[in-house]
């Protein structure tokens, strides 16, 4: 049977992202845990400390869809991390805004984030963080700066019980 299978021509580059990218996160979500975020709440407070931003803004940076960000700002809110306030440029809109738990607790999350990329990228020799970083850089904002749409997958038809 592994006679039929095609011949691999190039490195599975899907594979060793998806593989380094899951193992990275895995790392990133059990040492902020140790501080009570998640990523998603790491990513929320530090990018609402930097500007105004609404809730629809944070959610784009953060890559959520509405209802993981509604979550995740309840999550904050709860904990005292941050509240929604209105905006002071849109009275529609609604922001926000990171309280003082809330900022120093980002500083300090924002520490661990660091601390996990540099002990990644300090596994590697000095000149292939170097290459890695910058092949990485040209990657995504070059070739894969942007996802292309990909036709849905086709569903089955639901079968009737009668």
């Amino acid at each position: 049977m592994s006679a039929m299978a095609p011949a691999r021509t190039e490195s599975d580059l899907s594979f060793l992202l998806d593989h380094a990218g899951h193992v990275l996160r895995t790392r990133m979500a059990a040492a902020l845990a140790e501080i009570g975020l998640t990523a998603r709440m790491h990513c929320v407070l530090v990018h609402a400390l930097q500007e105004e931003r609404t809730q629809i803004q944070l959610a784009e940076i953060g890559d959520m869809d509405k209802t993981t960000m509604v979550v995740t700002v309840d999550a904050l809110e709860k904990a005292g991390l941050a509240e929604r306030r209105p905006s002071g440029t849109d009275r529609r809109a609604r922001i926000i805004a990171v309280t003082e738990k809330g900022a120093q607790l980002a500083h300090r999350s924002q520490a661990i984030v660091d601390g996990v990329h540099r002990a990644a990228l300090e596994s590697l020799p000095a000149k292939d963080r170097e290459a890695l970083l910058h092949a990485l850089n040209l990657l995504v904002t070059g070739h894969l700066s942007t996802p292309v749409a990909a036709p849905q997958t086709a569903r089955r038809a639901r079968e009737s019980t009668r």
